[in-house]
């Protein structure tokens, strides 16, 4: 197995387990370039790519680039391996939809020089690119549209909700819920994802589909679960002015994935959040959380993702 990542917003410890393992390598490397890998290869997961508010915020053109010319590389480097492909998506691609759960076959509504543009669209062309791939050059390909993957080992810095949400609770500290707290987004535990990328890339379907929890929650749902979660700490929900672009629901229809994959979320929302609170309970123990430097334009795309 060989993993290939810049570190542009992952974080070397996280594989620092499988360090000497001989049946792991880390390739440390932007796949915007083409990347040589030795031997045989008989799949590839393309993951790369900035993925909360605050970090394609922050890296706009590289995710865009990462998201077009990298998807490009790691499917020349599966055409010419003779692997099986399999790119992320996201349910950003359907933008702030005006269907209140979504169907692989919807198109989405998005604004194409929006504030989130660069990963919607990013992940548009991906999907686009990987079709051509398949259509004209015979690869073997999948696509997966993930939504809002949570659990351990999350960057407690890149502003998405979960971790805002428990950090300010174990620090006593106001849990801020921007607009009215009624926005809605579907979580699915790190664990159930990753099962559903396995069947898909080991399935014989070639078209998008929905990897989510189908069971969404609304922020300030989310708010009070995590306060049961952290309780005797004095902190209390704290309601703020809407951001820009926050789009009002992300739901999966997942019935494609339930026929086609035999795939269904298993972790409860309870208990995955209580993994993440003791995740970063531990964390913050040891450190500090490192805080990135923004310019203010970007301070407002930090939440509800």
């Amino acid at each position: 197995m060989v993993g290939v990542d810049n570190f542009v917003t992952g974080r070397a410890e996280n594989v620092a387990h499988l360090k000497g393992n001989p049946s792991y390598t880390l390739i440390e490397h932007d796949v915007t370039a083409r990347v040589a890998i030795e031997g045989a290869v008989e799949r590839v997961y393309h993951l790369a790519s900035p993925a909360s508010p605050r970090a394609f915020a922050t890296h706009r053109v590289d995710t865009m680039k990462v998201n077009s010319a990298g998807t490009w590389n790691m499917l020349e480097l599966a055409v010419g391996k003779g692997a099986r492909f399999l790119v992320t998506s996201t349910s950003e691609i359907y933008g702030d939809p005006n269907e209140p759960e979504q169907r692989e076959d919807y198109w989405g509504y998005v604004n194409p020089i929006g504030l989130r543009s660069m990963y919607e669209e990013g992940k548009r062309f991906a999907e686009a690119c990987t079709m051509a791939y398949a259509r004209e050059r015979g690869a073997d390909t999948r696509i997966v549209r993930i939504f809002s993957t949570y659990g351990p080992r999350m960057n407690l810095d890149d502003g998405r909700v979960v971790t805002n949400f428990v950090l300010q609770a174990l620090r006593g500290e106001p849990l801020t819920v921007y607009g009215d707290g009624t926005q809605r987004r579907s979580l699915c535990y790190v664990s159930d994802t990753a099962r559903g990328l396995a069947a898909a890339m080991e399935g014989d379907f070639h078209e998008p589909i929905n990897i989510g929890n189908p069971e969404d929650v609304s922020m300030v749902e989310l708010a009070r679960d995590v306060l049961a979660l952290v309780p005797g700490m004095g902190s209390k929900i704290e309601f703020r002015p809407s951001l820009d672009y926050d789009p009002r629901v992300r739901r999966p229809d997942i019935s494609r994935a339930r026929q086609i994959l035999g795939w269904c979320p298993k972790v409860p929302r309870a208990e995955g959040l209580g993994k993440v609170v003791e995740y970063c309970r531990e964390a913050i123990a040891g450190r500090s959380p490192k805080s990135e430097t923004r310019n203010p334009n970007q301070a407002r795309m930090t939440k509800s993702e």
